[in-house]
Parts: C-alpha cells; structure tokens; sequence
C-alpha cells in the first residue's frame, strides 16, 4: 500500500495518503476526488482515439484502498464521472455495483462534471459539514453559522513544477491554503490533468505512490531591526 502522512488541523487528524486520497480515522471516512470516469469514451464521441483503459486502474486503485482501510464511508468530491456522454451501460453497471464492491456505503458531493447527469442510486449530495470538515467540490468557505471548519475540496487538480526547463516535472500534489483553511485533494483518477498551486499553498507531493513534503508557502520577509536611535535614510 503506498506511503502516508498525518496531517492535523485543530486537534482533528487526516492522513494524507500517496495513493492520492485522504483518510479520516476518527470519522472512518475515506475522501477523493476527481476520478472522470468514462473520459475515453467522451473523447472518443469526439473522434479522439483516447485508450478505454483509465478506468479500469482507477476504479482498482479505489477498491485496493477501501479493502485496505475498510472505511464505515466513501465520499468523492465531485467529478465521479467524465460527463453524461461517457456513461456507457458498462460504466452504469459499474457504478451501480460500486458500493457492494467497496464493502461500505459511496456519497458523491455532486461536481460540475457531473451536471446534467443521472446516476441510479447514487444521488448527488450538496456540500456540507461532517464533524469539524466542509466538504465540497469547489473551494469554498463555510457557512458562518457552521462555525470554523476545515473545507476539504478538489477541482483544481493540484500539482506542484519541480526542476526547470528540460528537466522539469509535474507531480500531483496536496494543497493546503492557512489562509483559507483549505485543504485541495490531488485528481484521483489516471486520465486527468492538472494546475499549478498558488504560491502561499503548502505542498505534499505525489509520486509513484509515495507522499513527501513539498515546497512551504512564501512569507513576506521581515524588516530587519534598526539599533536604538537610528533614523532611517530616505532618498530625496
């Protein structure tokens, strides 16, 4: 199974797992995001000769984790599915069996990908509080009223530009913004792309199943002290 690594927010502790997926254990959650099945066979209604084979790792990957930390839940975040033109009979069959084969009830917290799209028995769920989380799709701020919480997203599809020129690599990341009290999962899926963070995020970087600390968000340099009685100099 691939590496790991705690996270904490508030006395509330996450493990941030390599395999790109989150695990709550005071909740017995196991959160992810993004995996855009059927986006092959969306591509192909387009005439682009896109491999249907992403799925079948995806879904393995979802079903290696759930059978190794035997969650009470599985949530997605949003974009479970490409988009309604990729819904085969064999995709809807799939879905339909998904949480017999997980062992465990699958929410989906609906994404944009999937508007316009039916899924028998698995309703999409509006975002929401569970304990001191927000889950949503999209970055958002809770609600006052729900007091302060950490949201939990994914839509970005987070990655974090390691090296330069020739050289340069794009890994899947984790990204959590202390300003916003955001923590954005990486795209769980195979056949998805991915968008640079923003400089204040900290980062934890994915790479063949293994999670490592990244980059640490960039703080404003502080002023250096003057001696006592100094006056600064200012150009005229």
């Amino acid at each position: 199974m691939a590496s790991q690594l705690p996270f904490h927010w508030r006395g509330h502790r996450l493990e941030l797992l390599g395999a790109k997926a989150a695990w709550d254990p005071a909740q017995g959650l196991l959160l992810l995001a993004d995996l855009h099945l059927g986006k092959a066979e969306t591509f192909q209604v387009h005439g682009i000769p896109l491999p249907s084979d992403g799925d079948r790792a995806t879904l393995n990957a979802l079903l290696a984790l759930a059978h190794h930390w035997r969650p009470r839940e599985v949530v997605v975040l949003g974009d479970l599915i490409h988009s309604r033109l990729g819904l085969t009979a064999e995709l809807r069959q799939t879905l339909a069996a998904l949480p017999s084969l997980l062992g465990c009830p699958l929410s989906l917290v609906g994404g944009n990908h999937e508007t316009g799209s039916w899924l028998e028995g698995l309703p999409q769920q509006a975002s929401g509080a569970r304990g001191p989380l927000w889950l949503s799709h999209s970055p958002e701020q809770p609600p006052a009223a729900a007091g302060e919480q950490l949201n939990i997203c994914g839509h970005l599809h987070p990655v974090a530009l390691i090296g330069s020129g020739s050289d340069r690599l794009r890994l899947p990341c984790f990204s959590y913004d202390g300003v916003a009290n955001r923590l954005v999962l990486p795209a769980f899926g195979q056949l998805t792309g991915g968008h640079p963070c923003e400089d204040r995020s900290e980062q934890w970087l994915v790479a063949e199943g293994s999670i490592v600390p990244g980059r640490r968000p960039r703080c404003p340099a502080a002023p250096r002290p003057q001696p006592p009685g100094h006056a600064p100099h200012h150009r005229g």
